[in-house]
């Protein structure tokens, strides 16, 4: 099993966790709504054979979604999969190109060609030629894990620059993509997913998978995500699996400053922690989550 088999199910779990982060500062990756989508070249691969090509120039100003992935983790795969099918399905509409970001051309190209044949993309894929920055007039966030950038006539309708993506991001995504391809009806991210739960796997692996359905925030696990935004964000920064101790425990003493003497947002806290430790080692750092551990007990001991 290569690193793109991806377990999606606890991936759906996590992206509810992490992308509910309205409360935290706005972040900017890419040009803006009105700002010009300009053109930029790209390498793709179909079998041995390699070939360059400009996704804007080839598409001659008709809608198109540029998906920009400076990373490729589990938690992104399900909006990744909303979003490609969505293309596929409206597809005289609209152009989806997926766009990977490496520093390396090589290690980039086979990080792109795992993808591909993991995931079963059904969008334009391609490595950007201008290195892990990508395109050098489009100011991309490395920061961000994912930007999506939607055109019209080459200018710019719409743009979602994402640090943790996840897929309680799909729904303002998908009315951006059916806006701009004209879709008066367009399917929901749940039906969308129920489309092609997993492409490739077993059918009761893809039953499995299924994502819960609105309001299913307690689903079979145990805990609840937060509905506080700002604990949600803190959260979300707490279980980053680059942090340093000092970071984690940086955060771990916002979160108590935040919670203190409010028992709604303790029991908040305890909820979030409980279903986020539930899944082991696939979050967060070791040290997170020994002190996460911790802080728990304590809070349950309240």
């Amino acid at each position: 099993m290569n690193m793109f088999s991806i377990r999606i199910f606890s991936g759906l779990v996590f992206s509810l966790l992490i992308s509910a982060s309205a409360g935290a500062d706005a972040v900017f990756s890419g040009p803006q709504p009105g700002e010009k989508a300009s053109g930029f070249k790209v390498v793709t691969i179909s079998g041995s054979a390699q070939s360059d090509r400009d996704p804007i120039a080839e598409n001659n100003g008709k809608p198109v979604a540029l998906v920009f992935l400076h990373a490729l983790e589990r938690s992104l795969v399900p909006l990744l999969r909303v979003v490609d099918e969505y293309g596929a399905m409206r597809k005289e509409h609209l152009k989806t190109e997926v766009i990977f970001l490496s520093e390396d051309r090589v290690a980039g190209e086979q990080k792109m060609k795992a993808a591909s044949n993991s995931l079963k993309l059904k969008s334009n894929i391609g490595l950007s030629l201008d290195g892990g920055e990508g395109p050098g007039n489009y100011g991309l966030n490395k920061e961000c894990m994912m930007t999506i950038v939607i055109a019209n006539e080459n200018k710019v309708t719409a743009n979602f620059a994402l640090v943790q993506p996840g897929i309680a991001d799909a729904p303002k995504i998908l009315a951006a993509l059916a806006k701009v391809s004209g879709d008066a009806n367009p399917p929901t991210a749940e039906a969308l997913t129920q489309r092609t739960p997993q492409r490739g796997m077993r059918p009761e692996r893809a039953r499995e998978m299924k994502p819960p359905g609105d309001g299913a925030k307690k689903g079979p696990f145990p805990g609840a995500v937060p509905t506080d935004e700002k604990l949600v964000g803190m959260l979300r920064q707490f279980i980053r699996p680059t942090n340093d101790d000092a970071t984690v425990d940086r955060v771990l003493g916002q979160v108590k400053a935040h919670i203190k003497d409010n028992p709604d947002l303790q029991k908040q806290a305890i909820d979030g922690w409980t279903r986020i430790l539930h899944f082991g080692d696939q979050y967060g750092t070791p040290y997170a989550r020994k002190v996460g551990t911790e802080f728990l007990e304590g809070l349950k001991k309240q």
